[in-house]
């Protein structure tokens, strides 16, 4: 079977088993602090497990893409190594909320991996989880007894909490699970071993492939248990395992999935891949094309679905996966020019009619992938020079600093295995310990900074069905479901959860509302509400008031919940302008202008789209225009709600890749030949409203996505106020003089051109320096020696005098000192003979630099230093004497 045959038989035997079939969610997880990824199947069904939301279906299925490069799940430094870990990954599931359990699950595992799938009966264990007395948690009598009717007890195997009791995180649903292994061992060895001693031992051919987690309880912030109200089943089976055993290789690189990316990787570098598991033990070829190929998928699809690259947090491992696939095709395989971008439309082709998300941007995804490699192999051959320099200024046979390791790592994004590859061909070893530890410190210090502690929900009231009411009022009658205090960096926070509110949550870039909730007809006794958040499908209203128990913990105490009803108005404006913003792009533009991010405030509206080339003055100018016209125009706002997905795509409506959305969606219009969006936001009634609307600046984020912010309103009025202002000061300092453009022009160009003399009398007197300083060298048998201190204009002109200096001597030792503002600043100089007897002038320059309290470093042949204290730079002269 290939992939695609063994993917699809799951979702038909599914489906006839009565499930749903749901596509995927993106791999960016949305609106859950928890999670940065989406690292498992039943993430995207995260709340109906908690009790947040109703699924559409008691029974679900579908395969879910994952990513597991961060956190507790982090198997990135593994890939490539082994036959069986990935960053991306595909996890076939199937669900029952609170419908069957265990004997249907387990049951319905064993035929679609027996009879459907065909894989031996012999060759496949289950454990079942063994009991745990601290949590009070017995045997799975249940579970032993109908695996013993199917594999019989010889084929079971008893799990300890570690391997067999599934949790979500330190709180939340969790309980037993039942896992499902296979040994894929040539027949000699199984003669010779039994599978059963080798499960959980990190065989690379005994593996798990499924997962059967049996929830039944839920984990309390205090650590203990208890009895969920509904039990629910949660499976997860790794697809590449899954076609690594049924297509009988020994990796999940031989399998279809990998092979035909891999196959292209050989095409490209000339090299051979070595199949069944046998890995090229003379190089890291094999390796190199195995990391290629795992980590193109995360990268490809991470994008698609609307996470770039970045300097920054889930951003940030995109780039990090990209860049060490970039170094194994750089280091091992010969790749100096972008090669990954080439790969990407054999994925795209591969999964179209699974994951079509990535073959609709196909063009857009490849192009940035090309520019971050652009980006890396610069840093790559710059890393390079810097590491040559570091080298330099360590003796032979030493060992490289672990904080400069580290420097090259964290600062300059040179990976820490290439620095031990060319220390080790150097004839150079890594302080990895000294790196480890400045690594632990940063990790430390970033886990500081997100600290959170949250105490379990405190239940208030019983909740039944909750309504947002933000669309149509801002002021709403509400009571308090249940609360918690969550510690965090800034303080202490009170989330509280209402059974109805008009206040809106953080959601696809529109901020979350801020107000109050006053007691009901109490002028004294109220909440003030900082912002309002969603997390999971929770509308988390956040005080930081003190002392809110007595409030909080009343049953059924009737509040007002109130808006801020002024600063929504200016959110709503920022919100609409940038549907028609988006219009007005795709307009000027082009249709290919897709939603790549965005964020709005009461201040701004900031918006980052998919575009390769800076957005001219003039076509912002059209832009505005447009939208403006559109505001004069006064369009009133339509909002059709529970509109079936594929009629309102047909209908041109706007859909953002990397969204998640529902069977049916609420669409939002200004004009059905305009501006037509799937969205969730709330916006003015007519775009009169918004008043006015003006670009503030454009510029690019990243590899092929710009960014624009924008005013509307009052703060668009501001600004041109602000702008007339300075336009009428200007006008008075030149005296009324209509041009103010030419004006400038004329006292710019005066600027320039006594600038140009103040250089040229500068350089008059260099040259009269240099000329001096030559003239007074002193000679000590063949070298050359200049040591003085010096008046010049700059920093530059410093290190200037003293490669002139060098050009006219043989054999020399230059020295030379300043003050800068102040600042003391030394340069050292030395000739190559100099050098090549082990000189050095960094050594020399950093020694100089105590007596000015400071400190400095450079090349062998030349090196500055600055300090603080310009009282002691005739002291570092005077000990540069002594030092040749």
């Amino acid at each position: 079977m290939t992939s695609h045959e063994i993917r699809q038989a799951f979702l038909d035997f599914f489906k006839s088993k009565g499930h749903l079939i749901v596509p995927s969610a993106p791999l960016v997880a949305k609106n859950d602090p928890t999670l940065m990824f989406n690292n498992s199947g039943m993430a995207q069904f995260k709340d109906f497990f908690l009790g947040n939301g109703t699924p559409p279906s008691k029974r679900i299925a579908d395969t879910q893409k994952c990513l597991r490069v961060s956190g507790k799940h982090n198997d990135l430094e593994d890939v490539g190594f082994d036959t069986y870990h990935h960053t991306m990954f595909e996890m076939l599931g199937n669900w029952s909320f609170g419908d069957y359990f265990k004997k249907e699950a387990l049951a319905w595992s064993w035929e679609l991996l027996t009879e459907v799938y065909k894989l031996p009966k012999d060759r496949i264990y289950v454990s079942v989880f063994k009991g745990d007395e601290k949590d009070g948690v017995p045997f799975d009598q249940e579970a032993w007894d109908i695996w013993k009717e199917m594999v019989g007890e010889d084929r079971i195997i008893l799990g300890n909490k570690k391997d067999n009791f599934w949790e979500m995180g330190d709180t939340g649903p969790c309980g037993p699970c039942s896992e499902i292994h296979i040994d894929l061992r040539d027949q000699a060895e199984v003669d010779a071993k039994s599978g059963k001693e080798l499960v959980n031992a990190d065989h690379p051919q005994v593996v798990e492939i499924w997962n059967n987690v049996f929830m039944q309880f839920e984990r309390k912030a205090d650590g203990s248990l208890i009895t969920l109200p509904a039990k629910h089943v949660d499976t997860g089976m790794g697809f590449e395992r899954l076609c690594m055993a049924i297509q009988g290789k020994k990796s999940n690189y031989d399998t279809d999935i990998f092979q035909n990316t891999i196959q292209v990787i050989e095409k490209m570098c000339g090299k051979q891949y070595g199949l069944n598991g046998t890995l090229n033990t003379t190089d890291y070829t094999d390796i190199a094309m195995r990391v290629i190929a795992d980590h193109l998928r995360a990268v490809s699809f991470a994008i698609a679905d609307g996470q770039l690259p970045s300097n920054a947090k889930a951003g940030y491992v995109i780039r990090r996966i990209l860049r060490r696939a970039i170094r194994y095709g750089y280091s091992y395989l010969g790749f100096t020019e972008p090669f990954m971008c080439r790969l990407v439309p054999v994925l795209a082709e591969q999964f179209k009619d699974v994951f079509p998300e990535l073959k609709a941007q196909e063009d857009f995804v490849t192009r940035v992938v090309h520019e971050e490699e652009k980006s890396f192999l610069r840093t790559l051959e710059a890393g390079i020079k810097r590491f040559e320099l570091i080298s330099a200024q360590t003796p032979a046979g030493e060992i490289i600093d672990g904080e400069v390791v580290f420097e090259l790592s964290d600062t300059f994004g040179f990976p820490v295995d290439l620095t031990a590859l060319l220390a080790k061909e150097k004839g150079y070893k890594i302080d990895e310990a000294g790196y480890e530890k400045a690594l632990a410190e940063q990790k430390n210090r970033s886990r500081q900074d997100a600290a959170k502690e949250a105490t379990d929900w405190v239940e208030v009231s019983e909740g039944g069905d909750f309504e947002f009411l933000g669309y149509d009022t801002l002021e709403a009658t509400a009571q308090i479901v249940k609360y918690r205090k969550v510690k965090t960096k800034a303080g202490e926070e009170y989330h509280i959860v209402l059974d109805r509110t008009p206040f809106y949550a953080e959601m696809g870039g529109q901020v979350g509302d801020s107000g109050e909730l006053r007691v009901t007809n109490d002028e004294v006794r109220s909440i003030n509400i900082v912002d309002t958040k969603k997390e999971n499908d929770l509308f988390v209203h956040i005080s930081r008031d003190k002392n809110l128990e007595e409030i909080l913990n009343t049953p059924h105490l009737s509040l007002i919940a109130r808006v801020d009803a002024h600063r929504r108005q200016n959110i709503m404006r920022n919100h609409t302008a940038t549907h028609l913003m988006l219009a007005g792009l795709r307009k000027v533009l082009g249709t290919h202008i897709v939603q790549k991010g965005s964020y709005q405030n009461d201040e701004v509206t900031r918006f980052d789209f998919s575009h390769f080339a800076k957005v001219t003055d003039e076509e912002l100018k059209q832009v505005e225009d447009i939208v403006n016209a559109k505001i004069r125009a006064n369009i009133a706002q339509k909002t059709y709600v529970n509109v079936p997905i594929d009629e309102a795509i047909k209908k041109g409506a706007t859909a953002t890749f990397g969204e998640k959305y529902g069977d049916f969606v609420r669409v939002v219009e200004f004009d059905p030949q305009f501006s037509v969006e799937l969205c969730g936001g709330t916006h003015v009634p007519f775009t009169g409203e918004i008043a006015l609307f003006k670009f503030t600046s454009e510029g690019s984020v990243s590899a092929g996505v710009r960014r624009v912010e924008a005013v509307t309103g009052e703060k668009a009025l501001e600004l041109w106020n602000e702008e007339l202002r300075i336009t009428n000061t200007l006008r008075d300092m030149f005296k009324g003089q209509k041009d103010l453009v030419k004006a400038v022009e004329g006292l710019i160009a005066e600027k320039t051109a006594l600038q140009k003399r103040i250089e040229a009398l500068e350089n008059e007197k260099l040259q009269q320096t240099k000329q001096n300083l030559l003239a007074e060298a002193e000679t000590k048998g063949d070298i050359s020696v200049i040591i003085a201190r010096v008046d010049v204009a700059n920093a530059d002109a410093l290190k200037s005098l003293a490669y002139q200096l060098k050009e006219q001597l043989t054999t020399c030792y230059i020295v030379l000192g300043t003050v800068l503002s102040g600042k003391p600043q030394l340069a050292v100089m030395l000739s190559e003979d100099l050098v090549a007897q082990g000189k050095h002038a960094g050594n020399i320059v950093k020694d100089l630099a105590k007596e000015v309290k400071g400190g400095g470093g450079g090349q062998p042949f030349f090196a500055t230093a600055g300090g603080s204290d310009a009282n002691g730079l005739e002291a570092a002269l005077a000990k540069a004497k002594t030092i040749l």
